[in-house]
């Protein structure tokens, strides 16, 4: 499969960052830059440019330019979504709501999928001890979906990965960004059975192969009083009760 040229650039823009070439707060290349070193259109180097803000690497300013965020480019932690209801295990389940083709322009994007590629997308409710705690929303490429098992066989997306393609999701590269959300979406807290304003834990979710492809797009809701995550340096051994 042939990798779109937006890609490669962003790609080897990230790899920059990420090597230091740029330190926090520093202006990053102008787009007029961009297209003279790439030989590309301007719509390819936004289109790159773009991805890197929403992945926050960078920020933009109206009037003053591109520069590298100062929340991605930071000493590097460790980080854990701690399960709050460890060891209760055996009364987690998980219902799939809905499966079906999806045809969002923007997920689609976010999937970098070609003009013949399609998508599923499956809406599914944790529960542990009956009680709902999470709404996932799923985009997964056609290519990585049977749809003739029925939804009922995707109450595990990744033991789907893994049994059907041989694919590990867990040692794949992922990026992840949690926020706030108040009011939750009406759709969400319905589904959690719960009744007016809530706020949740936002999750959105970027999965992808060591060859480029997107593996899974993922938008999950979580209640408020079940997040909980811990930030720590590599080989923290963490506090002592």
């Amino acid at each position: 499969m042939r990798i779109p040229k937006y890609q490669l650039i962003e790609d080897e823009l990230r790899k920059e960052i990420q090597d230091g070439k740029f330190g926090t707060g520093d202006r990053f290349y102008s787009e007029a830059e961009l297209v003279e070193r790439y030989n590309v259109s301007s719509i390819t180097v936004i289109h790159a440019i773009r991805d890197l803000v929403s992945m926050g690497y960078l920020v933009r300013h109206q009037g003053r330019g591109t520069f590298v965020s100062r929340s991605r480019k930071h000493k590097l932690v460790e980080f854990t979504d701690i399960e709050v209801f460890a060891g209760h295990w055996d009364e987690e389940n998980v219902d799939v709501i809905s499966m079906e083709e999806g045809s969002n322009p923007a997920i689609r994007t976010r999937l970098r999928l070609s003009d013949s590629e399609s998508y599923y997308k499956f809406v599914r409710v944790r529960r542990i001890k009956d009680e709902a705690f999470l709404v996932i929303e799923s985009h997964i490429p056609a290519r990585f979906v049977i749809p003739n098992r029925g939804k009922d066989y995707y109450t595990s997306i990744y033991t789907r990965f893994r049994e059907d393609f041989g694919l590990h999701l867990d040692d794949e590269s992922f990026v992840e960004q949690d926020d706030i959300v108040f009011p939750a979406p009406k759709s969400v807290t319905e589904l959690l059975g719960l009744e007016g304003e809530i706020p949740c834990v936002r999750q959105e979710k970027l999965t992808t192969l060591s060859d480029g492809r997107v593996a899974e797009h993922a938008l999950s809701y979580k209640r408020w009083d079940y997040f909980k995550i811990e930030f720590g340096t590599p080989g923290y051994m963490g506090t002592k009760d």
